[in-house]
């Protein structure tokens, strides 16, 4: 039994741990510490940005482009805010790749498009606004959730000028005063409320017709060839009709005179005689 149990065992070899060193374990680890420090102590700030230092999540000051230094560890942390970049938010689509031949993506996006008019017809309106921000702490620190809020007042002012507005006037001629008035009001906004942006523009995208807009681009056109037919006839009016009439006047003034047997004669031209009998002949007429 003793033996059988014997052959049963495995005998393993003596395996010996390596020895490590403590002064060297020590070393490592203060040069790893040291390392980390170093390399969460510095960070840069590009030429158009400004960054803002925050020390357990409070704001502690701003920084401008250059090579700085803050606390290591994340006890301090740095944002960077694009201020001299000229950002822009676009409406109704997005541009997917932006070349010689840009690709944009309308689809999921046709909410943001659809908009309706003063004389209640749907149109489709693409556009987008450029801003700059010139505040970066009030931009981050002032407003909640700020891209959703610059988005969703940008198109509740465009479809609060829209809504002012006919339709003919936001597919042709009025495209241009609705992106000046569209850009002031953000603008105006932005100041009373003091949101740290700027809209330097705002620009209503042109793009090619689509199937519910043909027939009222018809009539556009239309209506544009009746006004421009109707400005003709009144110039020619204007030039002809005054003529005439002042033709005629002058004609009504030249004394003429009535024989017996209703002739006229002018009175230039009638016999001395015949004057002096029939004085009663002159008529103006």
């Amino acid at each position: 039994m003793n033996g059988d149990h014997n052959e049963g065992r495995v005998e393993l070899p003596n395996l010996k741990l390596p020895s490590f060193d403590p002064k060297f374990v020590q070393r490592a680890v203060v040069g790893l510490v040291v390392l980390v420090a170093i390399l969460t102590s510095f960070f840069t700030v590009g030429p158009e940005e400004k960054g803002l230092i925050l020390r357990f999540g409070k704001f502690e000051r701003t920084t401008d482009p250059g090579l700085h230094f803050k606390a290591p560890f994340g006890i301090e942390r740095v944002i960077k805010v694009p201020v001299q970049r000229q950002l822009k938010a676009e409406f109704g689509f997005r541009t997917l790749r932006a070349d010689v031949q840009s690709q944009f993506a309308t689809s999921p996006y046709k909410d943001e498009a659809n908009i309706l008019t003063g004389d209640l017809n749907a149109a489709t309106v693409e556009w987008v606004v450029q801003y700059r921000i010139v505040d970066p702490y009030q931009y981050l620190f002032r407003v909640r959730n700020v891209e959703d809020t610059f988005r969703d007042t940008s198109e509740a002012v465009m479809r609060s000028v829209i809504g002012d507005r006919i339709v003919n006037e936001v597919l042709t001629v009025g495209r241009a005063e609705i992106a000046v008035e569209v850009q002031a009001r953000l603008q105006e906004s932005a100041i009373s409320t003091r949101w740290a942006w700027r809209v330097d523009q705002v620009i209503l995208k042109r793009e090619p017709a689509r199937p519910g807009q043909t027939l009222v681009q018809r009539v556009n056109e239309a209506q544009q060839e009746k006004a421009k037919l109707i400005n003709q006839a009144q110039s020619e009016y204007n030039k002809v009709v005054p003529r005439a009439r002042g033709e005629a006047c002058r004609r009504c003034r030249r004394p003429r005179v009535i024989s017996w047997r209703g002739s006229t004669t002018p009175a230039a031209t009638a016999p001395a005689s015949w004057l002096s009998t029939r004085p009663t002949a002159w008529l103006r007429t």
